[in-house]
């Protein structure tokens, strides 16, 4: 629950950008609460690169207003309070993680102790190399250290997890989930859409630098009424794509996956067709799925 008379972490009304006399965001209107995880999520130039640059103040809106935790973007009261991973970092390859920890540290008030902040995305073992002699995965996770390493109550994470491993990934997901838990706002970019299924408590996506859609993962998948049915049989491809209500057949060996937008009704003639029907399983669509129709919908 959001604290009382705390503002939001970023709040942005009828905000706007150009790039010249392209609009990179139309008159968006988005909070971004505390203690949640929103990912931010759109095709390329959809206007989510701009919408965090202008929640760190490294641009100014056109038009519009926003603030970040209360303050002007980019002010010393809003640094204070964001911690922030970007694509790429350029940092001083000669120092060692633990340097780099420490030194980032100091700019804040209530700043984590600079072994726990490494142990916490598994560099323990790596604290006194030299940031250039670490894998690009390794670079990453520190990169990470830094965000968290200030208790931030604001998280802006741009593709946090690109080059990393499985388990960095997983101790990643792990350190968001529980930054958040801990009552941080988590801004989350990422063109992994089973990341953000797996960590987001609210999508929003863009298009044309316009929301589009502003919900709860499950809520996004609700509006799409189509489902998947996957299984063997021994239909062929064309007795399959006549069953009732079928949009879509793809087949991977003897394993058949039916996009339908009836699945009761697709199943009930299916079963009749083909009793020895096995390995059956229904599932809704993706969030993956749910996000093309909806960005299909809106380029209708």
């Amino acid at each position: 629950m959001k604290p009382i008379n705390v503002p939001a972490a970023i709040e942005a009304r009828g905000l706007s950008h150009r790039y010249g006399k392209v609009a990179s965001l139309s008159d968006v209107d988005l909070n971004i609460e505390r203690g949640e995880i929103t990912a931010l999520l759109g095709p390329n130039g959809a206007g989510k690169t701009t919408f965090v640059n202008l929640v760190l103040g490294r641009d100014r809106p056109a038009s519009g207003s926003i603030t970040t935790l209360g303050a002007v973007p980019g002010s010393a009261a809003a640094r204070a309070g964001s911690g922030v991973m970007l694509q790429s970092a350029a940092l001083a390859g000669q120092l060692t993680v633990r340097e780099h920890v420490r030194l980032f540290a100091g700019y804040y008030p209530a700043a984590l102790p600079v072994d726990e902040a490494i142990e916490l995305v598994g560099l323990e073992h790596q604290a006194d190399r030299r940031y250039g002699s670490l894998s690009g995965g390794q670079q990453r996770r520190v990169q990470f250290a830094l965000a968290l390493c200030g208790q931030p109550a604001l998280l802006v994470l741009d593709e946090p997890t690109v080059a990393l491993d499985a388990e960095s990934r997983r101790l990643t997901w792990a350190g968001i989930r529980a930054r958040a838990d801990a009552g941080a706002a988590v801004l989350l970019t990422t063109h992994l859409l089973e990341e953000a299924e797996a960590l987001a408590d609210r999508v929003v996506l863009l298009a044309g630098g316009r929301i589009v859609a502003d919900a709860p993962p499950k809520a996004i998948k609700a509006r799409i009424a189509e489902q998947r049915i996957t299984c063997h049989s021994d239909l062929n491809w064309e007795q399959i794509t006549q069953l009732p209500a079928v949009i879509a057949v793809t087949s991977s060996g003897d394993r058949w996956t039916v996009r339908t937008a009836q699945a009761e009704k697709t199943l009930a003639s299916w079963l009749v067709r083909d009793p020895n029907l096995t390995d059956l399983e229904i599932a809704r669509a993706s969030l993956e799925e749910a996000l093309d129709q909806l960005l299909q919908r809106e380029a209708a």
